[in-house]
């Protein structure tokens, strides 16, 4: 990484931030992209602290105009990119049937358009430098879970994209990643979208029992170093993966929708349809 540009989106906590200091720490001049002021500077700061060349950039990957002067300032400022990392994404706690269909199209518009939009704008940069795009999906890119039907689509769409992109550029000698954490110590949760869009306020799971972004963004720098294709990451995880591959989806289902029935709050579970 010495010497590289890494522009990582949503790079002002949990994952993102994790990643713009190991991929800084490992030699890399990084530019981070979010919507807080605060947060940028917080990150800023960190970075400065840390001895690491970085750039802040206020940018929501929802708006293709910002995806793109996101590109360019990162350019502007170091004279190349080699590595994008999308990590900017929401998520969702809602049965379907509850949830307004603007809670799904955000999603969407954020966690799959938004990668669509930077990597649209980055890639010509990439191929010139023979870099990596990666994606920082989920392991709802694998599997379908119960209360996270616009996440699971968004990661879905997000995956089938990188898989079909990476098929695309590899004679041109570029690197893909899609990287699939299981659940991860970070504030996606408490930041997701409840049925009315409004933001969930706290997470449903114990945050210390997960793996943590640091690990998490040390396994995507690894990755990325060593041009791995796919990463999935946690046991639970992993399993997830295999068995949705292997067992019948009767099976499958019972097995999810039992886990997730265990949440705090868990909007899922026996709901007796309407009445006629």
């Amino acid at each position: 990484m010495q010497g590289k540009v890494v522009l990582i989106t949503g790079g002002t906590s949990g994952i993102g931030r994790a990643c713009a200091v190991a991929f800084g720490q490992a030699g890399a001049r990084v530019a981070v992209t979010g919507r807080d002021e605060a947060r940028l500077r917080e990150t800023a700061e960190q970075l400065r602290a840390l001895g690491i060349d970085a750039r802040t950039i206020r940018a929501d990957v929802a708006s293709e105009a910002d995806c793109r002067r996101a590109v360019e300032e990162t350019v502007q400022a170091f004279g190349r990119l080699d590595v994008l990392l999308n990590n900017a994404g929401i998520s969702m706690r809602a049965l379907f049937q509850d949830a307004e269909l603007e809670v799904i199209q955000r999603l969407m518009q954020t966690n799959f358009f938004g990668t669509v939009y930077t990597t649209k704008y980055a890639l010509p940069h990439v191929l010139a430098a023979r870099g990596s795009v990666v994606g920082v999906s989920s392991i709802a890119g694998y599997r379908g879970l119960p209360g996270r039907t616009g996440y699971s689509a968004s990661k879905f769409a997000m995956q089938g994209f990188l898989e079909a992109l990476r098929t695309e550029v590899h004679p041109q000698g570029v690197h893909v990643l899609t990287a699939c954490p299981g659940f991860t110590s970070s504030n996606i949760r408490n930041t997701a979208l409840a049925a009315d869009g409004s933001q969930q306020g706290e997470s449903p799971r114990d945050e210390n029992q997960m793996m943590s972004s640091e690990e998490v963004a040390r396994h995507i720098l690894h990755a990325v170093q060593t041009r791995k294709p796919t990463l999935v990451l946690t046991g639970k995880g992993r399993l997830t993966v295999f068995l949705n591959k292997w067992l019948p989806a009767s099976i499958m289902d019972r097995l999810v929708l039992n886990e997730f029935q265990k949440e705090k709050n868990s909007p899922v579970g026996h709901k007796p349809a309407p009445s006629q």
